[in-house]
């Protein structure tokens, strides 16, 4: 029999045959590689769960995904509280607990541990389910669980010395939440159990054909092989609605959306007609007149950030990032330019990027970046810690033109594929650019990389060639919006 865990039942809910295909044929089934980003939260979620088994002294710990039969001799001893505590149901449906609690009812608290600063209750992330799956798990099991709580962190937190795990965490009681939708998600799981253990099901399609790209599974290709290129999936925030309606018309190709559908908003219809053109849909005065705006000279900048879920310095908080690196671009009205960069050597906060930014670009110009609401975010998380040099930041943020808006009404190209990311526009734009043979290739991989070169005393990379790598990356993400900014302004 195949086993269900609470991972599985939340990929049950979200496509039920890419589970099956999990469980009955993991030769054809396509595993998504694991991302750096996949990785860190891992590392980050034994970080929170660290800090949270400070919150219980004295708690016994079992076997990591352990036999269930130590967990029920730990609990005939009159064990009271455990890490780790593992049950398994008659029909494979398997849990490991964080954090259990025997009350002296005779009945059980659960306590989930998340590494997140909220209760999620998304699609992809149901903490309540999870608990619900849980207590389901105990309960078939012949416990009677009489409370569930969930850990998560306290986006108010502050650290400031040693890391109190009571001020850094919030405990929630969900007991009344669970009740609520515990007999339908019992209901879902004991669907999963069968659906799993079925000798055969359909490969031709799953459900995720009437989804929208970004909730597709893994194995999306694998059950749909028939979707072509550019089809209505890479139409930009295309809803899951219009997805229904269109291929309800057997519409899956974006030529084949008929001219007179009108489910399009404006950019998508621009999408569309560039699509069925085979042509960039250009306005060309309107790009011209918002770069004629812009006093020179044109500083285009790009931070790089690390964040971690349990605050690793003093003045931070769960999840909140910290400039590290920045590369800067300066372009003088004569078209004459010189590149600024910046590389922290240890994890601190930001003063000396402050300080470096300002003594190359002054406080005049126009600084150009892409997404800037992401810069502008970290400039008010600095003047928050260093409000002494808000006059230059808040300046900063107010002279601040985001180059990725022209791309969103202005410049549609379907070779885009429905997004406006500097990685999607530039190897249209500028072909000749390229991230591919960078060894650090995108944001998450240079946050890990550098955070591993900082805080890791047993980082076996060369720390020079590492830094070298981490600058080459900051310095094309800047260099590509100097060329795209060239190549608009030929227009």
């Amino acid at each position: 029999m195949h086993q269900l865990t609470k991972t599985d039942f939340i990929q049950y809910l979200n496509c039920q045959k890419s589970l099956w295909l999990l469980k009955n044929k993991p030769d054809d089934y396509t595993k998504g590689e694991m991302s750096l980003f996949l990785e860190k939260l891992i590392i980050e979620g034994y970080e929170v769960e660290e800090q949270a088994q400070r919150l219980f002294p004295g708690a016994i710990t079992l076997p990591d995904f352990g036999d269930p039969n130590i967990t029920k001799q730990a609990i005939d001893r009159d064990g009271k509280l455990f890490f780790q505590a593992s049950f398994k149901t008659d029909s494979e449906a398997f849990a490991r607990m964080d954090v259990l609690k025997k009350l002296d009812d005779g009945t059980f608290h659960i306590y989930e541990i998340k590494s997140s600063t909220s209760i999620k209750k998304d699609k992809k992330h149901n903490h309540l389910k999870d608990a619900c799956f849980q207590k389901y798990v105990m309960t078939e099991c012949g416990y009677e669980v009489s409370k569930v709580s969930i850990i998560h962190l306290n986006s108010e937190y502050v650290r400031s010395g040693d890391i109190n795990p009571h001020e850094l965490l919030i405990t929630e009681d969900v007991t009344d939440q669970i009740a609520e939708i515990y007999t339908g998600v019992v209901e879902h799981i004991n669907e999963a159990l069968g659906y799993i253990q079925r000798d055969d099901v359909s490969l031709q399609t799953c459900l995720c054909k009437e989804n929208t790209r970004s909730n597709h599974c893994d194995s999306f290709s694998y059950f749909n092989p028939n979707i072509p290129e550019y089809s209505i999936y890479e139409i930009g925030n295309i809803r899951q609605k219009r997805i229904i309606e269109l291929t309800d018309m057997d519409v899956v190709k974006i030529t084949d959306i008929p001219r007179d559908y009108d489910g399009l908003n404006d950019k998508q219809e621009l999408q569309m007609i560039s699509r069925k053109e085979d042509r960039a849909v250009i306005d060309v005065p309107a790009i011209s007149e918002a770069l004629s705006e812009l006093d020179f000279p044109l500083h285009f900048i790009d931070y790089e950030t690390y964040a971690s879920a349990v605050p690793k310095i003093g003045g931070v908080s769960p999840h909140q990032p910290v400039v590290f690196q920045v590369s800067i671009h300066t372009m003088q009205k004569d078209g004459s330019i010189s590149h600024y960069e910046y590389l922290g050597e240890r994890l601190e906060l930001p003063e000396k990027v402050i300080k470096y930014m300002q003594s190359v670009t002054g406080n005049t110009g126009t600084y150009i970046s892409w997404h800037a609401s992401f810069e502008k975010t970290q400039n008010q998380s600095m003047v928050s810690w260093y409000p002494q040099h808000a006059e230059y930041l808040n300046n900063m943020s107010k002279r601040m033109y985001d180059l990725e808006d022209i791309f969103k009404k202005d410049y549609v190209d379907y070779k885009f594929r429905g997004q406006t990311s500097i990685k999607k526009v530039l190897p249209v734009i500028c072909p000749e650019l390229s991230y591919g043979d960078l060894e650090v290739q995108n944001g998450t991989m240079a946050l890990d990389t550098w955070g591993r070169m900082v805080l890791d005393a047993d980082f076996p990379d060369d720390t020079e060639e590492t830094r070298k790598s981490l600058l080459e990356y900051c310095k094309l993400d800047t260099l590509a919006m100097v060329e795209i900014y060239k190549f608009l302004a030929k227009l």
